[in-house]
């Protein structure tokens, strides 16, 4: 068997032992169906009426930046279960196996990944509960999903390695999170990044999350009228491309630094 295929076997092996313990532990579900929920509701109809002249189109607009909000915080869910499994020994166990040491490190992301489409489809009928709808292509629609994806994958390479740097659950569950609301909420998840005043602006013109946010909004064909209207910025005007660019640079970035402080962690 090659190293390539006994690396996949391994993969999944992982993958499935951590999706298990999601069946186990349900409440694990809540924070990545939940709190989508709660922050669609309370946009769309707490702040909705406050933001621009048209609720309606303001609940087009918010769908995108809500999905890239929850993709980026469920990497948090991967930050606390690499802290778990090596403050209870796990790491330790897979290490004494006979098994591709990248097997763990792939298991965890692929199935949080898993966690995170579950996430979508529960968000994506919330949002036509709401009011959203989907006006562009079937293709279209599918990118729209697959960069988001692409970039829950990319993020919980970020978890990883915090969770490997934090050491124990209590500080990987505030690692995990804090760092996670001022990047969400200085982009255009909620409010346009041309809206926003002086430094503020330039940080959320060039916010990965703007990126992903403003890619799912062109194409699922959402309009952005008003005060929701895009930026001019290069980010902005090529958001698909600057969406695909930014996944790809933080795996580039992160990967590797997961994988070395994996090796680290599992040699004591």
């Amino acid at each position: 068997m090659s190293v390539i295929t006994a690396g996949a076997r391994d993969s999944s092996v992982v993958t499935w032992r951590n999706l298990m313990n999601v069946r186990r532990q349900p409440d694990l579900l809540l924070g990545a169906t939940l709190q989508p929920i709660m922050f669609v509701l309370l946009f769309a109809f707490v702040f909705g009426n406050s933001i621009g002249d048209d609720p309606d189109a303001y609940r087009q607009f918010l769908m995108g930046g809500i999905f890239a909000q929850t993709v980026a915080f469920n990497s948090a869910y991967t930050t606390i279960g690499m802290a778990a499994d090596l403050e209870k020994g796990v790491i330790d166990r897979f290490r004494s196996l006979p098994m591709s040491r990248s097997a763990v490190l792939i298991g965890r992301t692929t199935s949080d990944l898993v966690v995170s489409a579950l996430g979508l489809v529960v968000m994506s009928i919330c949002g036509l509960i709401v009011g959203w709808r989907i006006s562009g292509g079937f293709l279209e629609a599918v990118a729209a999903y697959a960069i988001m994806l692409l970039f829950s994958f990319a993020m919980s390479w970020i978890g990883a390695w915090i969770g490997m740097v934090s050491g124990s659950v209590q500080v990987a569950q505030s690692a995990g999170f804090i760092w996670m609301f001022p990047v969400s909420f200085i982009s255009s998840a909620f409010v346009s990044a041309s809206s926003m005043p002086g430094p503020l602006k330039v940080i959320a013109e060039w916010n990965p999350i703007t990126a992903v946010a403003d890619a799912a909004r062109d194409l699922f064909g959402n309009q952005r009228p008003g005060v929701l209207a895009t930026s001019d910025v290069w980010p902005a005007q090529h958001a698909v491309l600057y969406a695909i660019l930014s996944c790809i640079g933080v795996l580039v970035i992160f990967a590797p630094l997961a994988v070395s402080k994996y090796r680290k962690v599992a040699s004591k």
